[in-house]
C-alpha cells in the first residue's frame, strides 16, 4: 500500500546490458524536505526522469502523489512542479510575461493567472523590475521566479533539479528558507544538489553511487552510521567505497 508522497521498490532502469538505476527503494513522506545527493553520473537524473513521468522504468515499483509511473504519468505530470538548475525561464520575457505563460501551460483560468501575477510580483517584491527582461535581472531573482512558477498550480511535490547551482552562499542560504517556508505549508520538496553543505537542510536524504542508494535518513543519523564530521566525508567516504568494489570486480 503506497501511501507516502513518492514511494519506490526496486525501481530499476536499464539501457541495453548497462543498469543506471538499480532496484532503489525509499519513501517521501508529504510535507518533507528530500534530498538526492550523488556524483555525475550516479543515477539521479534518470531516477528523477522516471518519478516525473518522462521515462519508463525497466522493472520496480514507484507511485508519485498518488500515480503510478507506468500506467500515469500525465496525472503524476500535472501533479508536480518543476524547477531546473537552468531556471526554465523565458529570458527574452519580463516576469509578468513568464507567470502569464506558464499560467496558460499549467491550465488557469485567464483570471487566475491576472490574480496571481499580481500577487506573486507583490511576494518576492520585484513591482520595480515586473516589466524588465528576465535575462537582465540578477541571478538570485531569476531563481526565486523559477521557484514560485514551479509552484503556480499549487502542485503537491515540486522536484528540484540542482536549483542552487552557480548561485553565491547568500542567496542560497535564502532560497533555503524558502523551500523551507513552502514544505511548511504542505508542498513536499525533492531536490538534487552538489553542495555537500545543502545537505544538512533536508530533513532526510539518500546519497547514490552507481546507480544504487548506499546511504538513506536524516543527515544526523547518516553522519554517525559512517562515523563521518560532515556530509563531505561521508560522501568521500562512499565514493572510495565504490572505487574499491570496481577495482575488486576487475580483479576478479
Amino acid at each position: 500500500m503506497f501511501t507516502n508522497s513518492i514511494e519506490t521498490r526496486e525501481l530499476t532502469k536499464k539501457f541495453g546490458s548497462f543498469t543506471a538505476v538499480n532496484r532503489i527503494s525509499f519513501e517521501v513522506k508529504q510535507s518533507e524536505v528530500f534530498g538526492f545527493l550523488g556524483a555525475n553520473g550516479a543515477g539521479k537524473t534518470t531516477a528523477m526522469r522516471m518519478l516525473t513521468g518522462l521515462l519508463l522504468p525497466s522493472s520496480g515499483q514507484a507511485r508519485v502523489a498518488g500515480f503510478d509511473v507506468y500506467t500515469q504519468p500525465e496525472q503524476i505530470k500535472r501533479s508536480i512542479g518543476y524547477m531546473s538548475q537552468k531556471f526554465s525561464l523565458y529570458q527574452d520575457l519580463t516576469p509578468t510575461e513568464n507567470i502569464q505563460f506558464f499560467g496558460g501551460i499549467y491550465g488557469l483560468s485567464y483570471k487566475e493567472i491576472r490574480r496571481q501575477s499580481k500577487e506573486l510580483i507583490g511576494k518576492l517584491g520585484m513591482e520595480k523590475i515586473a516589466k524588465k527582461r528576465v535575462g537582465d535581472l540578477p541571478l538570485g531573482w531569476k531563481q526565486r521566479l523559477a521557484f514560485s512558477l514551479a509552484l503556480l498550480h499549487k502542485p503537491k511535490i515540486v522536484f528540484l533539479d540542482e536549483p542552487t547551482s552557480g548561485v553565491d552562499p547568500l542567496t542560497r542560504r535564502a532560497f533555503w528558507e524558502y523551500i523551507h517556508q513552502e514544505a511548511s505549508e504542505g508542498t513536499t520538496i525533492f531536490i538534487t544538489t552538489h553542495y555537500m553543505d545543502e545537505a544538512e537542510y533536508c530533513h532526510r536524504l539518500s546519497i547514490m553511487v552507481a546507480g544504487r542508494i548506499e546511504a538513506l535518513g536524516k543527515p544526523s543519523e547518516l553522519r554517525k552510521e559512517f562515523q563521518t564530521e560532515n556530509m563531505d566525508q561521508l560522501f568521500l567516504k562512499l565514493s572510495q567505497k565504490d572505487l574499491v568494489r570496481q577495482n575488486a570486480a576487475r580483479t576478479n
